[in-house]
């Protein structure tokens, strides 16, 4: 085993798996929640280009963490004849919804202020906050008995929710209706973008590798296993489950920015009540 081969290995580590409420669970979600405590405390304090260097930071650091994670999930160590192996996993390749808040927060961190940041900015303060709080709060089938998948998956879904409550409580783009719009193009474009790239991959013949590739569930050529959308899809045409799907997190992403916009209502009337009570004093 060559230098390299023992630093991937070193990431191949085992634990138990753990367990949906255990206490790996429990410690992971609790320093998310500390983490969007704090921020909403000290939100006045954080300026916007603390913000951007914030997103980019994380950004970077979930690129670092998939290049391992693609790396840990391609080697093998087969301990009885002491030989290493090397075959990517098409079925991990870095491009699902969950994906893409790591490409979004470099491009977004890097620009400087204008509409396509404020659209990145509004997808990752609906859509992926949506996602990554859907994971923390139930896992699913994302723990294994590698350590190393354990931790990144826990850091990596817990900034999105990070990242999603610190543009929110900070206003880093508009928190109104319309907002929805510019986030439901980022969303539209990543769809499309994975669709793109399912379809390619059949016609390229990957169908015939025995391997997945099916980016964001929606291929037409292998079943979705995301709950729900799962029977969807084994039930209907395709057509209408892609509807569903599109509808769906649409919906969803909207929903957080209603409570958000009524969080921020509610706000302005108890400041301004405050500031009555105040002048009358």
């Amino acid at each position: 085993m060559t230098g390299f081969e023992k630093f991937v290995h070193f990431f191949q580590g085992k634990m138990n798996t753990p367990t949906i409420l255990g206490w790996y669970h429990l410690l992971c979600f609790g320093i998310m929640l500390l983490a969007c405590i704090l921020i909403i405390i000290f939100r006045k304090k954080i300026s916007q280009k603390a913000v951007r260097f914030i997103v980019l930071g994380i950004g970077i650091l979930l690129v670092v963490l998939e290049i391992i994670k693609q790396l840990e999930y391609s080697f093998s160590w087969d301990e009885s004849s002491q030989t290493a192996s090397w075959s990517y996993q098409w079925y991990a390749f870095p491009f699902q919804f969950c994906s893409t808040p790591m490409y979004l927060m470099v491009l977004a961190g890097s620009l400087p202020n204008c509409k396509v940041r404020d659209a990145i900015y509004s997808y990752l303060g609906t859509f992926a906050l949506f996602a990554g709080l859907c994971v923390m709060c139930y896992p699913g089938d994302v723990f294994t008995s590698t350590i190393f998948i354990n931790i990144q998956t826990m850091v990596w879904h817990g900034s999105m929710v990070v990242v999603g409550i610190l543009l929110l409580s900070t206003q880093a783009f508009a928190i109104e209706h319309k907002s929805i719009l510019k986030a439901g193009i980022v969303f539209l474009i990543m769809l499309l973008t994975a669709l793109l790239m399912d379809c390619i991959w059949a016609w390229a013949g990957g169908l015939q590798t025995g391997q997945t590739f099916n980016m964001f569930y929606i291929s037409p050529y292998y079943p979705c296993t995301l709950p729900i959308f799962d029977i969807i899809y084994s039930s209907t045409h395709y057509i209408l489950f892609f509807l569903v799907y599109v509808i769906g997190f649409i919906l969803s992403a909207y929903i957080f920015l209603l409570v958000a916009i009524g969080i921020k209502k509610l706000y302005v009337k108890i400041q301004e009540k405050r500031n009555i009570n105040k002048a009358l004093m």
